[in-house]
């Protein structure tokens, strides 16, 4: 039997007819839902109410009615897209996964890092931040209706509004809610403080406004002779914020001074400072208590004057002074900015996100299109611009963390503990088994697997590999190689220098000569450095050259002079520039320019240590730069020995072509144990490229071996 709705579509009123339509399609929907009078969460219907209060669009209405957990029982379900558009349905998702969250726990309250970490991680995952709003709706609602729930669940959830929703709400400046939240969560968790202070409230609550009336009554009286055009009236105190500061303060509720408070809002910045002369001249302050936020902002972009004056009747009131604009950046829009990196500078991204937000909260915004995909952008420039380089993670157990974009589970296993790290062997991510290689994602829960013993490989720190992003995770892999014994490093050195050699078809090295090209003092500190990854294959590929590689056309005539070289910088050539001896770049590396006051321009591949740890100081001395001339490219033969041929051929292909390397010939052998040979002829420009792709060739799956024919 199908509910009466005409209750229901009361609630909405104020909208035009097709809005009012649709609102009517949802509340049908959910008209369909059986009666369960054992049922205590919220309803959609409570939380679209609740919401009306916030002066929200129709969208974010419809997703409120139709994010009701009761729809999922439904059968048939309703196609939500289909009758109330993308956007709505998006909405929908992200409410119902926001209500279906379990992160929390109660140990976070002792660990502000991890409730920080997870109310980024609510945000940066939430497609919509409106789905935000309405999942603080539905928290309050479900405070409304906590007392038929156990004891334990209340303080669970009570607990977990003051640690994770509360404090969103105030960072998104919905301060109503905000206080609201607070307050009946501090009931559920401190009844007998918050009765003691709500009784405390109304038992003086006549002296209260009497002595606010006088106040207001003269300054009103006095700023209108002076022709001064304001709105004046008293600032409530919530309960929750008494109780902290009571708490902060050490004083009973009877020596709490700023219990009085009053709100002047002025047109303009002038009538500011002179109704705060007025105030100072009738009555007389408490100096100490003077605060300038208008010429001294804090950090959340908010300003406003604050003082206290006492009135003939001895009490203390406080006073804010603040222009309309400030008003509304404090109350009705998000007053306070979200501080995702270290620091928290307010700066220009900030303000265009709380731009964006209020224009998302704010129906009556002239900014507002009413075209589709309009807030979709809006939404869009807030993730994109406020989370682009975070992602948050969690462990088995809950833990959260956070992580650059970008990070792999072996930047997660260094993340979780250094040992973790170098023990590492492979990762589920979701409950699967993932490559190191993986690009985790928010949300995503990862367990490592680990070996007894064992360390890092070298492969970890090759950077074009992908198995590491973080600098931090780098540096541990690298002080572990530099923290093996001599011995076994110098066999590991001369491994990777054996394998080095092959990979390219180079029969004679000259040891001697690359200890002198590194800066070692003899050969075996040579292979110790290898050994230690101090020295890595990319640094050998540029000092090895293959001659058919290097050898380059006999030029007409040059008469340029030997100093100058082929680099661009600031897109401007023959600049006067050196080449970095710690990294030695070639053409085709990404580089950089550093600018030294003793050597100019000196150039180095953008992944240099040195580059890479410089201090925030030193980085403006860094400058784009990049390669002249193009190098003519030669045809190099290579051999590919795998243990099966399923996917070689395509495999390889992909690499290549990533690497943007032309095949001009291959020909695929397979044998009957499945094993084959695969020889290609590839166009290579020189002996560092070619290293790299064979590097990366020989990381596929079944590859045996791969080097350049000779």
């Amino acid at each position: 039997m199908q509910k009466n709705t005409e209750p229901n579509k009361q609630l909405f009123s104020g909208f035009s007819a097709p809005d009012t339509e649709q609102i009517n399609r949802a509340l049908a929907i959910i008209a369909q839902i059986p009666e369960d009078p054992h049922y205590f969460r919220p309803k959609g219907v409570e939380v679209a109410a609740i919401l009306m209060d916030f002066n929200v669009d129709l969208k974010t209405i419809l997703a409120a009615i139709l994010s009701d957990p009761r729809l999922a029982h439904l059968n048939p379900k309703p196609n939500i897209k289909e009758q109330f558009g993308e956007t709505v349905a998006t909405l929908v998702n992200d409410v119902n996964w926001l209500n279906k969250l379990t992160v929390y726990s109660l140990e976070m309250t002792d660990q502000p890092s991890q409730t920080e970490t997870l109310r980024r991680m609510l945000l940066s995952m939430t497609q919509d931040v409106r789905a935000v709003l309405i999942k603080l709706a539905y928290r309050l609602q479900r405070l409304k209706v906590l007392p038929r729930e156990s004891y334990e669940l209340r303080r669970f959830i009570a607990q977990e509004t003051l640690d994770i929703y509360a404090p969103i709400a105030n960072r998104m400046g919905i301060h109503q809610l905000k206080w609201e939240l607070e307050d009946m969560a501090f009931r559920y968790l401190k009844p007998q403080s918050y009765r003691r202070i709500a009784k405390s409230l109304t038992d003086n609550r006549v002296q209260r406004e009497n002595c606010i009336n006088k106040f207001i009554v003269l300054l009103q009286k006095k700023l209108a002779e002076e022709g001064i055009s304001a709105e004046i009236y008293g600032r409530p105190k919530h309960i929750y914020s008494i109780w902290k500061k009571m708490r902060r303060k050490q004083l009973d509720i009877d020596e709490l001074y700023d219990l009085l408070a009053v709100r002047v809002i002025v047109d303009n910045l002038t009538a500011c400072y002179a109704t705060l002369g007025m105030v100072h001249s009738l009555w007389q302050t408490i100096p100490k208590e003077f605060d300038d936020y208008i010429a001294n902002p804090k950090e959340n972009g908010y300003q406003s004057l604050h003082t206290v004056i006492i009135d003939p009747e001895g009490n203390r009131i406080e006073v804010q002074i603040r222009t309309q604009q400030m008003h509304d950046f404090a109350e009705l829009g998000v007053a306070a900015h979200w501080s995702y990196k270290e620091g928290g500078k307010h700066d220009a991204a900030i303000e265009k996100n709380i731009a964006s937000l209020r224009k998302l909260l704010d129906e009556t915004s002239p900014e507002r299109s009413r075209k589709e995909g309009s807030d979709e952008a809006l939404s869009e420039n807030f993730r994109s611009e406020l989370f682009n380089d975070r992602v948050y993670v969690l462990t088995p157990a809950g833990k959260l963390i956070d992580l650059v974009k970008g990070s792999t589970p072996l930047d997660f296993a260094y993340a979780i503990h250094t040992e973790v790290g170098h023990r590492c062997r492979g990762a589920k991510v979701n409950g699967r088994i993932a490559p190191l290689t993986y690009t985790l994602k928010s949300g995503d829960q990862v367990k490592i697997l680990t070996a007894k013993e064992g360390g890092p490989n070298h492969n970890w720190i090759d950077l074009n590999l992908g198995y590491l992003k973080t600098s931090a995770a780098i540096s541990k892999v690298k002080s572990w190689f530099k923290n093996q014994q001599q011995t076994q490093n110098m066999a590991t050195g001369k491994a990777i220098l054996d394998k080095e050699s092959q990979r390219l078809g180079l029969k004679m090295l000259n040891l001697a000569e690359l200890a002198k090209h590194f800066h070692q003092p003899d050969t075996d500190k040579l292979l110790e450095a290898i050994g230690r990854s101090d020295i890595n294959s990319r640094q050998l590929a540029a000092f090895f050259k293959i001659p058919e590689l290097e050898a380059q056309p006999t030029p007409i005539q040059r008469k340029k002079p030997e100093t100058k070289s082929v680099i661009s910088v600031e897109g401007i050539d023959n600049v006067l520039t050196s080449l970095a001896h710690c990294c030695s770049p070639i053409q085709g590396n990404d580089i950089i320019g550093y600018i030294s006051h003793k050597k100019g321009i000196t150039i180095h591949r953008k992944d240099c240590e040195n580059i890479l740890h410089l201090g925030p100081e030193k980085q403006t001395q860094l400058i784009s730069v990049s390669w002249g001339a193009k190098k003519a490219s030669y045809a190099v033969p290579i051999v590919i020995h795998a243990f099966n041929s399923q996917n070689l051929l395509n495999d390889v292909t992909q690499i290549l072509a990533q690497a943007k390397i032309h095949i001009s010939n291959a020909a695929l052998d397979t044998h009957p144990d499945f094993s084959a040979l695969l020889n290609l002829t590839i166009q290579i420009e020189n002996t560092d490229q070619l290293s790299q792709v064979l590097n990366k060739i020989s990381q596929l799956p079944n590859i045996v071996d791969v080097k350049r024919k000779t």
